[in-house]
C-alpha cells in the first residue's frame, strides 16, 4: 500500500512538472483555429479532413488532438474529432482571443515567477524576453496585436456578464466613464444594452487616438492619476489589479472626484480572492490571476474582500455592496 501512495505521489509529481504543457497545446490549437473549423463544420471531422482545413499536418494534429482529448477539451468518436461544450469556450468570439494573448511573449508572465523575482521584487519576464523595454518594442507588434485582441475578448464576455446577471446596474445613471476603456469594446457592449447611458472610453491619448468610432461612446484622453471626466458612474474593469494600494487609492479619489456626490457610485470589476469559506466555480482561476499579477507587476495584485475594504475606506467611500456576476470579476459598487 505505501508502493502504491508513493507512486501516486509521483504520478501527481510530473503532472505538475509538466502541466505547462496543457495551456500551450490549447493555445496552439487555437492558433490552428480548431475550435472554429470544428464549429463552423458543425459535426464531425476526419484527421484528413482537419488537416485540410487548418492546414497542419496529420501526425502532428493527431498528437495534439490525442493530447487534448485526454484532458477533456475535444471530443472524438468513430475517428472523428468535434467539439466539447469546452472547446466552445475557445472560439474566436469567445475566450480564444484571451487563450492566445496568453500565449505570447507580451503576457508570458510563467517566465517571471521565479524565486529570484520573489526576492527582490523585480518581475524579470520582460527581460527574460527582449530586454526591459519589451512592451514597448516595434518588432513587437503582432504580439501587441494578440493582447489588444485578447483584453476586447475578456472585456466583450465581462460586459456580457454585467448585462445578464446584473441588469440593474445602469438604472438611473444617465453617463459611465470607463477608465482604461482602451477601444471601448467593454462600455459599447453597456451602452448598446443600456442605451440610456452615454458612455465615456477614457485612456492615455495615444490609446484612444487609434480607436474606432462607437456609437454612443466619446473617446477621452488623459491621465487617471491627474483627473477623470465628470459622470453618473465610473467604471474601473480589471484596473485596480495592476496597481499598490496606494496607487490605488490615489485612482480610486480622483473616481470620488468625478461622481456626483448624493447619487454617483465607482463600480469596480475585479476579482475577490476567497479566503473564507469554500468560493466558487472560479477560485482556483482567481488564485491563478493572483500569481500572474505577481509575475508581471511589481506591486499589482488580486484582492480579498479585506483588502477591497481597506481600500475604500482609506478612499473615503461611506459604503459599498457586492454583486456576483457569475464569472470570474465581481462588481464592487462604492459611494460617497
Amino acid at each position: 500500500m505505501a508502493v502504491d501512495k508513493e507512486v501516486e505521489l509521483h504520478a501527481q509529481a510530473w503532472d505538475h512538472a509538466l502541466s505547462y504543457i496543457t495551456p500551450t497545446a490549447l493555445s496552439a490549437a487555437v492558433e490552428l483555429e480548431i475550435p472554429d473549423i470544428l464549429e463552423d463544420h458543425g459535426g464531425l471531422m476526419s484527421l484528413s479532413e482537419l488537416s485540410a482545413a487548418s492546414g497542419c499536418p496529420r501526425e502532428p494534429l493527431y498528437r495534439l488532438m490525442r493530447f487534448l482529448i485526454f484532458h477533456g477539451i475535444f471530443t472524438k468518436s468513430n475517428d472523428c474529432y468535434a467539439q466539447s461544450p469546452l472547446s466552445r469556450v475557445f472560439t474566436r468570439e469567445n475566450l480564444g482571443p484571451y487563450m492566445l494573448m496568453q500565449a505570447t511573449p507580451v503576457t508570458r508572465s510563467p517566465a517571471g515567477l521565479s524565486g529570484e523575482a520573489l526576492k527582490t521584487g523585480t518581475p524579470l519576464y520582460l527581460k527574460s524576453i527582449r530586454g526591459e523595454d519589451s512592451w514597448n518594442d516595434p518588432a513587437y507588434g503582432f504580439h501587441m496585436r494578440a493582447f489588444t485582441n485578447g483584453m476586447a475578448a475578456h472585456a466583450r464576455l465581462t460586459a456580457a456578464a454585467i448585462v445578464t446577471n446584473y441588469p440593474t446596474a445602469f438604472n438611473g445613471v444617465r453617463s459611465v466613464v470607463d477608465v482604461g476603456g482602451r477601444h471601448g469594446m467593454a462600455i459599447g457592449k453597456l451602452v448598446e444594452a443600456f442605451p440610456w447611458v452615454r458612455g465615456i472610453a477614457f485612456d492615455l491619448p495615444e490609446v484612444v487616438a487609434d480607436a474606432p468610432p462607437r456609437k454612443g461612446v466619446d473617446f477621452v484622453g488623459g491621465d487617471m492619476f491627474e483627473s477623470l471626466p465628470k459622470a453618473d458612474a465610473v467604471m474601473l474593469m480589471w484596473v485596480l489589479h495592476d496597481w499598490s494600494d496606494d496607487k490605488c487609492i490615489e485612482i480610486l479619489k480622483k473616481c470620488k472626484e468625478a461622481i456626483p456626490t448624493s447619487t454617483g457610485k465607482v463600480m469596480i470589476v475585479d476579482a475577490i480572492i476567497n479566503e473564507e469559506g469554500e468560493g466558487d466555480e472560479f477560485s482556483g482561476a482567481r488564485l491563478s490571476l493572483d500569481m500572474t499579477m505577481m509575475a508581471m507587476t511589481t506591486q499589482g495584485k488580486e484582492r480579498s474582500y479585506k483588502e477591497w475594504v481597506h481600500l475604500l475606506n482609506e478612499a473615503g467611500f461611506s459604503k459599498h455592496t457586492v454583486k456576483n456576476i457569475k464569472t470570474i470579476e465581481f462588481v464592487i459598487e462604492a459611494y460617497p
